[in-house]
Formats: structure tokens, sequence, C-alpha cells
């Protein structure tokens, strides 16, 4: 059923997002049916690009990372994925109530985990780790999460358009302050614990 609510999301999000809600997923199996799995495909599909393929910004000159440097960074990209979703829920639920929600966390975290869903499946593009490319498919992806988000608020929420389309700039606005941290401590822990090495 979540694989069939993830492709209703992404061809007919409007009408999906009212099954969706029928549906009352907690936020364990969100966790359990949807999230442990699409939040592998990023990280696993920038560890094989960069150790197999190699990274290039114009399409020549790949520089490939070993494998012993680029193993526990993608698995710490992974665990980083699963706790910022986690986070997102929190602070949604968190703002609920200022514009008149009275949702669950459950609600918050099917609102996250089916609104991130196409930054999920972008991460493909990391299996070609060309930088402009990627990019591109991000910008993609970034365009169509917030579109999701503006249609679903209102839906999981509960509550006016009117409302919903403050909450989801509050979201939007949580949102880059909280991928701005995981730069930052991405940042810290690659100048010190986890310092990527090209291989030879």
């Amino acid at each position: 059923m979540f694989l069939s609510h993830m492709m209703g999301v992404l061809h007919h999000p409007k009408e999906e997002w009212g099954l969706i809600r029928e549906e009352h997923y907690s936020a364990l199996k969100c966790y359990s049916s949807h999230m442990i799995y699409l939040a592998a495909i990023p990280p696993l599909a920038a560890f094989i690009g960069t150790t197999q393929i190699g990274w290039s910004i114009t399409g020549a000159e790949a520089v490939k990372l070993t494998v012993a440097s680029a193993l526990p960074i993608a698995i710490a990209f992974y665990f980083a994925l699963l706790v910022g979703a986690g986070v997102m829920a929190w602070f949604i639920h968190w703002m609920e109530k200022t514009y008149g929600s009275e949702s669950s966390f459950d609600d918050c975290m099917v609102l996250t985990t089916f609104t991130a869903t196409p930054m999920f499946l972008a991460g493909l593009a990391a299996l070609i780790p060309i930088l402009w490319l990627d990019v591109l498919i991000g910008m993609g992806a970034v365009a169509y999460t917030i579109h999701l988000l503006y249609t679903g608020v209102p839906e999981i929420m509960k509550i006016p358009k009117d409302r919903g389309f403050f909450f989801s700039s509050s979201i939007l606005t949580v949102g880059l302050v909280v991928l701005v941290g995981m730069l930052a401590v991405t940042a810290a822990l690659w100048s010190t614990a986890l310092t990527p090495w090209v291989a030879g």
C-alpha cells in the first residue's frame, strides 16, 4: 500500500493525500515500511558512484574515493536522513496548534515521509556523480517536494487552504534550517572523523 501511495503522490498528489490520510499510518509504520528503504537510496547511490565511477564536475577527470573512507560517510549519511525526517516531523507537530490543527505526531510523520519522497528518489542521480547533473536533478526534486508540501498540509493536517499555505511556508523555513544544520555537522565531521580519501 505504501508503494501505491508513493506513486500516487508523485502522479496525482491532490487526490492521493486524501487517501493517505484515511489510512492512519503510525510513525513506526512510516519508518519500517517506507523511510528505512527510501533513506538508503541517496547514501547507497553516492557510495557506489564515488567509489566505482568517481566524482566529476564537467564529466571528465573523475576522482574516486576509497571504499574504507566512503563507507562510514555513507552510513552516517543514512542515519542523518532518518534522524532528520524525525526532527522535521517533531517540528511540524510542535507548530501545528499555531495554525489550528489537532493532528497527531503520526500525521506529521506521514506528511514528512511522503513529502520527502522525491528528494530521496532523486538520490539515484548520485550513481552518475557529475556535479551539474546532480544539481539539476536535485533542484527538480526540491521543487516537486515543495509542491507536495503545499498540497499535502491542508489535507493531512485538516486545516483550510489559506492557513495551510502559511503553515507550509513555516515548515519550508524550518526545513531549510534543519538542512543548514545538517550541512554544518557534515562539514565538521569531514574535517575530523569522516575525512574522505581519494583512491590512488
